[in-house]
């Protein structure tokens, strides 16, 4: 005989959660087993990532932590910390707890990222800010898409004269964006669709 279906409510919030969420908007954590550390650098670079993707709302698992040392969850409090973290830097607005061992999500708009990082910086302590020999790096195709977003980011601020901004601005703008696109493969690919998607909130 096949194994038989699970039965009860706990089944029928996952088809329920399968369904809203689907597996490109759902991180399972607790079945990793990892660390807190491996999980909150884990979760960190997933919401960064999904708020790109302008997911809008996500599904993070994280288990309950019954089998911890002293029954501390600490894999779920970590990643609660990294959801502090993340809504003071307007990478999500909200998060609750969905059920005792997961969160919904609720991703900022780039825009939010974006305005976050015009009032402070958002960088690892010994990470530099890009400089304009760093722009020489990337391709035209990249610099052109940097430049258009930097015009709408002037516009919307009211900025008349522009062309005399729009480098230092293109700086910033990749300065905040790269906390969202890490070194890695294929990083400019990745950078060019963290602007499209911000580009989507000005239009």
């Amino acid at each position: 005989m096949g194994e038989r279906p699970e039965r009860g409510l706990k089944g029928l919030h996952q088809a329920f959660d399968e369904v809203r969420f689907g597996p490109s908007r759902t991180l399972n954590i607790r079945s990793a087993l990892p660390t807190a550390a491996d999980a909150s650098h884990r979760v960190r670079n997933w919401l960064r990532q999904q708020q790109v993707a302008d997911a809008k709302e996500v599904l993070v698992v994280t288990g309950r932590g019954n089998n911890s040392d002293d029954g501390v969850p600490v894999v779920k409090d970590a990643c609660v910390r990294v959801f502090h973290e993340l809504r003071r830097k307007n990478v999500i607005v909200s998060f609750s707890e969905h059920t005792p061992g997961s969160f919904v999500i609720a991703l900022a708009p780039m825009s939010a990222l974006l305005e976050a990082g015009r009032r402070r910086r958002d960088r690892p302590p010994m990470e530099a800010a890009p400089s304009r020999g760093q722009l020489r790096a990337f391709d035209q195709e990249t610099l052109a898409r940097l430049r258009s977003l930097a015009e709408r980011s002037l516009d919307a601020l009211g900025v008349r004269e522009r062309e005399q901004f729009i480098e230092d601005e293109m700086l910033r703008l990749l300065d905040v964006l790269a906390s969202s696109v890490r070194e890695g493969p294929d990083r400019e690919r990745r950078l060019r669709t963290a602007i499209a998607a911000a580009m989507r909130d000005f239009d």
